[in-house]
């Protein structure tokens, strides 16, 4: 079970998403923190056995040469990696679903944040810097990160979402954009009715689960490519 982000009609999500961030309880904002940290500290910095996504992108250029192929080797590595993941963790159908689907989610959400932050790094972009790591929160939910980032008071010249960089945004706004994508992540978890229903089927279940992680994880890479440009010789990121 991937991303809800794309594609969906409930345009009032955003907004409240972003008014969640701002009005959460401490419990509640403790259990967000608990969602985003782990993409930010594992996704994109790795953690053990799980490489940082800057090597995974130093690693994907070595190999390709020049730095399209090495998204592409990218991009595919993550695509095969969240097919299995999305299959394992589907093939109990409703009986392992307690269990399951918690783990997918996070799975695919960890290797999307990994995905996404090699693609940033192997554009140029310095993954160490809290707007781009902001920026790549962002790009998981697809095109709510507009809404997002507009009712945050962030204006974006160009429309990437690099252009936060640029806006040199303090912490705690930082802080409110990357609650905001957590609770649109966590709000969303459990809402597609086609992968409820092919989870009903043990067997089927695995297959559409692993079908839907891999189409909804190539949709995060196309959307990713657009919103980090290559960074051109002499382009400074803010800090």
């Amino acid at each position: 079970m991937g991303i809800f982000g794309f594609g969906d009609d409930d345009k009032k999500v955003p907004g409240k998403a972003l008014e969640q961030a701002n009005e959460a309880p401490s419990g509640l904002s403790g259990m967000v923190v608990g969602v985003i940290q782990p993409l930010l500290d594992v996704g994109i910095d790795g953690k053990g056995p799980l490489p940082s996504a800057q090597a995974v992108a130093d690693s994907a250029r070595l190999k390709s040469g020049d730095i399209e192929g090495a998204i592409d080797r990218v991009v595919r590595t993550h695509l095969a990696a969240a097919g299995t993941g999305g299959f394992v963790t589907g093939l109990g159908g409703f009986i392992t679903m307690p269990v399951a689907l918690p783990a997918n989610v996070v799975e695919f959400y960890l290797v999307a944040t990994r995905m996404t932050a090699a693609i940033a790094a192997l554009r140029g972009y310095d993954l160490t810097q809290p707007s781009i790591r902001t920026a790549v929160l962002l790009a998981l939910v697809g095109a709510d990160a507009d809404d997002l980032i507009r009712k945050a008071g962030v204006v974006t010249p160009t429309g990437k979402l690099t252009d936060l960089a640029a806006q040199r945004l303090p912490g705690p706004a930082l802080m409110v954009l990357n609650k905001a994508v957590a609770f649109r992540l966590v709000g969303n978890v459990g809402k597609s009715t086609f992968a409820r229903l092919g989870r009903a089927l043990p067997l089927a279940g695995g297959a559409v689960s692993a079908g839907l992680d891999t189409y909804m994880l190539k949709r995060i890479a196309d959307h990713a490519r657009k919103e980090f440009p290559l960074r051109t010789a002499g382009q400074v990121t803010a800090s």
